[in-house]
């Protein structure tokens, strides 16, 4: 069982890649959000997201004791399942009248292709650069801390993305 949950935790292995196993993990994240899209349904997308927040704190805190290391380089899964909270804010923007998500397709157009990855780098960024409360969330116990610092990096990409969204 120790083996399967540590293999959940480093995203199936990526989190062993070197350099950046945080960033080879956003990338499955980002997978993640293309297939969340594939259901087509907002509310959906949103509980499956929930779901997989409340099993990254399972599983993460799990895996800390494991290893023996707080918050260890290899789990992934955190910034596995905290990628799609960073598309939530243009998702709902485009999605809430109807109760529908876009087509995948449309992910991939010039002008969205650019919006994913202006999220996916502004993921990064937060979550290397961990502003305030970012970083001050790693401390709170287990899983909780592992996944909330990476859930507020998203966070504040929405922030940005609303920001921008505005002029």
């Amino acid at each position: 069982m120790t083996t399967v949950i540590l293999w959940i935790a480093q995203g199936l292995g990526v989190g062993r890649i070197k350099p950046a196993p945080g960033t080879w993990g956003s990338l499955v994240g980002m997978v993640l959000v293309w297939l969340l899209m594939l259901t087509g349904r907002t509310w959906l997308y949103c509980a499956c997201v929930v779901m997989g927040l409340l099993l990254s704190v399972c599983v993460c805190g799990r895996s800390e004791k494991i290893l023996g290391a707080k918050d260890h380089q290899s789990i992934v899964l955190d910034e596995i399942t905290a990628v799609p909270v960073c598309f939530l804010g243009p998702m709902m923007a485009v999605s809430l009248p109807s109760g529908e998500i876009p087509p995948v397709g449309e992910l991939i157009t010039t002008p969205n292709l650019l919006l994913a990855f202006g999220l996916f780098a502004g993921f990064r960024l937060f979550d290397i650069w961990k502003p305030w409360p970012v970083r001050k969330s790693q401390q709170l116990p287990g899983g909780w801390g592992v996944t909330a610092d990476d859930v507020l990096a998203a966070v504040y990409v929405n922030l940005v993305w609303f920001l921008a969204f505005q002029f």
